[in-house]
């Protein structure tokens, strides 16, 4: 029997899940193709941020598929032969496929604003999130205090998470930079009403009552206009800082455009009751305009459907339609406090931060066996500085 060539494009939550499901098949020719060696874990990367080790938010991808029947390519595609279903590489590679999962994940959207993009800082990868954190001890090593003024842009959760680990560290490096009696301020800027506009409003509530208990200034209808190398603005207002994290927009992977998808007005890619976005070709997690996209339990999901339907084609069995199902969504804020939405119920404080780590365990053990899953939690309490001040506290 001819093997189908399956090609999976993205190495996150949805390729790595795709690829666990099908790998071992005796009828598929399995391809991942990702840029990155290992599976990043992007819920946990404000840690990383704010003290925490690199190996809490990433997998080796070896790790994962040791005894797996694979083919990994360490590149990127930058183009689709949909007629001779070939696709090609940004290192000129044609890779022949049968069937094509796209799990690309999104892409930083600064909206055009002024400066933004130049001088903030985005801890959205790891690169990031150490360049972040990089910055923090070189402005305090250089001038001997902290920023008048720290700015995260985005009441999102990442927005949420980072502001709020981030006093607490700061103040962790003072303390062994022996620098007492520091003033500083962190403020959390929202363009929208509230906090975590896509959620429960109740939820943005309460997490906001959180960051102020954590005394972090939190701006809503605060429209970003520009930033330059010693300011923000705001509302018409400058803020003076030399750090602004940006943790707002998203765009869809320009990918798509660029070969031709139809893309919705949201810029996701159209998709069918399958997660087709033609023959063959399946759209799924970031990508993929469905109800709960840009959510990782969402991207596990995608991955389990369209993994057994293509089994169950295979097989010569009736696919079945894809339903949404609305994931649970857990927000650190501070130690030992988290927020929950949980349907039409929510969960506050040390509970939530249980069901969190529940939910960092069940993450991992999607990818890795249970064990694994385990030890790979205990790494996000585990500490990595570069600074030769702060790295003998560890």
């Amino acid at each position: 029997m001819h093997k189908q060539k399956i090609v999976i494009v993205g190495g996150g939550f949805a390729g790595v899940k795709a690829v666990l499901k099908l790998s071992n098949h005796p009828n598929l020719e399995l391809t991942l193709i990702c840029p990155n060696n290992d599976f990043r874990y992007y819920p946990t990367l404000f840690k990383l941020a704010t003290g925490g080790a690199r190996s809490a938010t990433s997998i080796p991808l070896v790790e994962i598929f040791k005894d797996k029947e694979l083919n990994i390519l360490n590149t990127t595609v930058k183009s689709i032969d949909r007629a001779n279903k070939v696709l090609v590489t940004e290192n000129n590679l044609s890779v022949i496929y049968d069937k094509v999962i796209f799990a690309i994940g999104s892409v930083t959207n600064y909206f055009n604003i002024d400066g933004m993009e130049k001088y903030s800082f985005n801890i959205k990868s790891q690169e990031g999130a150490e360049d972040f954190k990089n910055h923090i001890h070189q402005q305090i090593i250089k001038s001997k205090s902290p920023d008048l003024n720290y700015v995260i842009v985005g009441g999102g959760p990442t927005g949420a998470e980072l502001a709020g680990s981030l006093n607490e560290y700061l103040k962790y490096v003072l303390k062994c930079h022996e620098i007492e009696n520091a003033k500083y301020h962190i403020d959390l800027v929202e363009a929208k009403p509230y906090l975590m506009p896509r959620m429960n409003k109740s939820v943005g509530i309460s997490i906001a009552k959180r960051l102020k208990k954590l005394g972090i200034k939190i701006y809503t209808n605060a429209l970003v206009q520009g930033e330059s190398s010693d300011e923000l603005m705001v509302n018409n207002k400058p803020i003076r800082t030399h750090t602004v994290v940006w943790t707002a927009g998203i765009a869809n992977n320009p990918f798509f455009k660029d070969n031709g998808f139809v893309l919705m007005k949201n810029g996701l890619v159209a998709v069918d009751a399958y997660l087709q976005s033609e023959p063959n070709i399946y759209v799924i997690g970031d990508n993929a305009n469905t109800p709960f996209s840009g959510m990782a339990q969402t991207a596990l999901r995608d991955a389990d459907f369209v993994s057994k339907n293509i089994l169950r084609e295979i097989f010569g069995k009736r696919i079945k339609p894809y339903k949404p199902i609305r994931p649970i969504s857990v927000v650190p804020v501070g130690k030992n406090w988290a927020a929950v939405n949980w349907g039409k119920f929510n969960f506050y404080g040390y509970l939530g931060q249980v069901i969190r780590q529940f939910a960092d365990i069940r993450g991992f053990s999607e990818v890795e066996p249970l064990p694994n899953a385990i030890k790979q939690l205990l790494k996000e309490y585990s500490t990595s500085e570069t600074c030769e001040v702060c790295a003998p506290n560890q």
